[in-house]
């Protein structure tokens, strides 16, 4: 009988940290929704004690999803602990995820405890938050780096005062495969009561081995991955959730392992991550990469024609990668729209779908075949809604090589509509600058990028811009055949973002 493996989701907590992937409120819960129908077992929801927003955030989400456990992340402090249980105590099924270092550097520089204060601390707040919460998780901050009989006398406190997991991090991305696995048996040999509850592991990918520790603590005993989705996080980012998953499912028999993770939502996942934070993977990105199921060399295409085993260990409709079974066009009715919807994982309100089904019948008139991933791009740009203060009714974009560009945006807003015209070097920044001044909001651009969504002279173009005012950054993303007006709705949903977050703090 294979081991069940728990894949606790850290996303919206660590991988929000890393930076340019903060997300607002709705987007936190688009992806806290798509985490569920993944099926993740545990998604860390955020840091409740860090901010008003965190722990507005984490407690939506508890009330939110309903068949997976909510967790909020919680210093060895009693307020943070406080914070955690208020914020996810609404949940079906609360967990609250206490940490304290535990290495000799953090416990001198960062801590400035002894050892022993470490322990007795650690067994005064994981017993102060087991009177709130049954389900208690313990982190041994920089564990790969601490002495290991003191990890084990640690770990055997939290278990003695209640702890259901144990985890064992990496936090800087130091170990090596084979010393995370003699790890983990070391503390199946020496922890008393450790049979007894989940053993975790939180690996970091500074030395690009997070993925291959988390796999040697699985052979190792771990019953519980930390991960995230397209392996974002701090530095160098965390294991990558859908590598995990899909190493498990391939190779059954080295590692006799699996989850109850729906791999056919990995690729919904990660395009809906990509959609919120506008960050893509890297094109040899394994599993969600662009060129993951790609083969451009003549052998190899030759290989897969003759059978796909050849150069293929896993399908792409393993992962969800839609197989354009049906083509839809101009003629094509709502009824197969929405079928398709349903076949590629998509659920809509109707009146979501409704505005869906509107955009994908002005890309058929002007795109012969609309494939699944155009679809997919019309409903990441609608999916997540805010408060639309600014929507784009006109523009018009002129440029000459000699004088530069003009464009003239006009926007509908609450009281009406306004026109302006500008001009740059290149459209792009002639459009924007017409948007600045209509609006009177002049964020930073720290970044813009374009990609095509399929192949061909008739692809979308899909944009992100990354904008900054203040404190405040957000993501922006558009989608449409022009290149052009793709960056203009970028840039206007960026600035409706802006204005969403400057206003839930008070910012005129």
């Amino acid at each position: 009988m294979s081991a069940q493996i728990k894949i606790f989701d850290t996303t919206l907590r660590d991988g929000e940290q890393s930076p340019g992937c903060s997300m607002n409120l709705n987007e936190k819960i688009e992806m806290a929704k798509q985490l569920e129908k993944l099926k993740v077992d545990i998604i860390e929801a955020g840091f409740a004690i860090a901010s008003p927003g965190d722990f507005e955030s984490v407690r939506t989400i508890a009330e939110t999803v309903h068949d997976v456990t909510v967790a909020s992340l919680a210093r060895a402090v009693k307020g943070d602990i406080d914070a955690a249980w208020e914020a996810v105590r609404v949940a079906n099924k609360p967990r609250i995820h206490v940490f304290l270092a535990t290495s000799p550097i953090h416990m001198q520089y960062k801590l400035q405890m002894t050892p022993d204060e470490v322990i007795a601390r650690t067994a005064e707040m994981v017993k102060y938050a087991k009177h709130y919460c049954d389900d208690i998780e313990f982190s041994a901050e920089d564990a790969t780096r601490s002495e290991k009989f003191f990890l084990s006398k640690v770990i055997e406190t939290t278990i003695a005062n209640g702890a259901t997991t144990v985890n064992i991090p990496d936090t800087v991305g130091y170990a090596t495969p084979d010393e995370m696995y003699n790890l983990m048996v070391h503390l199946r040999q020496t922890v008393k009561g450790i049979d007894n509850v989940d053993i975790s592991t939180h690996n970091h990918n500074d030395l690009g081995l997070a993925v291959a520790n988390s796999l040697a603590a699985i052979r190792g005993g771990a019953t519980q991955i930390e991960c995230t989705v397209n392996g974002i996080g701090e530095r160098a980012g965390n294991a990558a959730l859908e590598e995990i998953v899909m190493a498990l499912k391939t190779r059954k028999d080295c590692y006799n392992a699996d989850t109850k993770i729906d791999s056919t939502q990995i690729y919904r996942t990660s395009k809906l991550l990509t959609s919120v934070i506008g960050v893509r993977p890297a094109p040899t990105k394994p599993i969600v990469g662009r060129n993951a199921f790609a083969h451009e060399s003549g052998v190899h295409q030759h290989g897969v024609l003759a059978n796909k085993a050849t150069y293929e260990i896993m399908t792409p409709e393993d992962i969800g990668i839609p197989s354009n079974a049906m083509v839809l066009g101009k003629h094509s009715g709502r009824h197969a729209f929405v079928e398709r919807l349903k076949y590629l994982g998509i659920e809509l309100p109707q009146e979501k779908t409704n505005e869906v089904f509107n955009k994908f019948k002005e890309l058929a008139d002007r795109k012969k075949i609309v494939s699944d991933r155009d679809i997919e791009a019309l409903v990441g740009r609608n999916s997540i809604t805010i408060d639309e203060k600014y929507k784009l009714k006109y523009f018009a974009v002129n440029s000459a090589s000699e004088i530069g560009a003009t464009a003239t945006i006009l926007l509908e807003w609450e009281g009406g509509s306004r026109k302006f015209a500008a001009i740059g070097d290149g459209m792009v920044e002639a459009a924007f600058s017409s948007i600045d001044d209509i609006t009177g909001i002049y964020p930073e651009l720290q970044s813009y990028e374009i990609q095509g969504v399929t192949g061909g002279i008739d692809a979308q173009g899909e944009v992100a811009v990354r904008l900054r005012v203040d404190d405040i950054t957000v993501i922006g993303t558009g989608v449409s055949l022009d290149v052009i007006e793709a960056s203009i709705r970028a840039y206007i949903n960026g600035i409706n973002k802006l204005i969403y977050e400057m206003e839930k703090r008070g910012i005129e």
